[in-house]
């Protein structure tokens, strides 16, 4: 049996999961501009200044995405979805979990917010590990 240290690790695997990670956050981050209305409407009215919450979360979005595509800096990148991550968990849909019209509302809005749970677990993974793939030899 292999030691945890000693798994094979595959490039192609590492550069899917950045891929994958960070595509939602590629797109998210360009509608951040390209459709401010629809974000300024999912923000809680308490919040001030929605628009300029909006692009700067759409900028820290992106950022944090293409650092960890790119595997420039990866771990910075981890902190800055992170950064976007937790207040939008908590201000959008966890507001909105609670505060919610109706039960089907409430649900789809419980579930965007376990989403942002696991992505933000996904996040500090890389925080903590990065995203660069290491040879079995590097790693011994």
């Amino acid at each position: 049996m292999f030691a945890e240290n000693r798994l094979p690790n595959s490039p192609a695997l590492t550069l899917a999961a950045r891929i994958l990670f960070a595509s939602l956050f590629l797109l998210s981050g360009v509608t951040h501009f390209t459709n401010i209305p629809y974000y300024v409407g999912l923000m809680p009215d308490v919040v001030p200044y929605p628009v300029a919450w909006t692009l700067i979360s759409g900028v820290v979005e992106l950022a944090g995405a293409c650092m960890i595509l790119f595997n420039w800096r990866p771990r910075l990148g981890g902190w800055l979805i992170i950064l976007f991550l937790v207040p939008v968990t908590i201000v959008v849909h966890g507001y909105e979990m609670i505060y919610a019209p109706d039960e089907a509302m409430r649900l789809n809005q419980q579930a965007h917010f376990l989403k942002g749970l696991a992505l933000t677990g996904a996040a500090l993974l890389i925080t903590q590990l990065g995203v660069a793939h290491r040879s079995v030899e590097a790693s011994a």
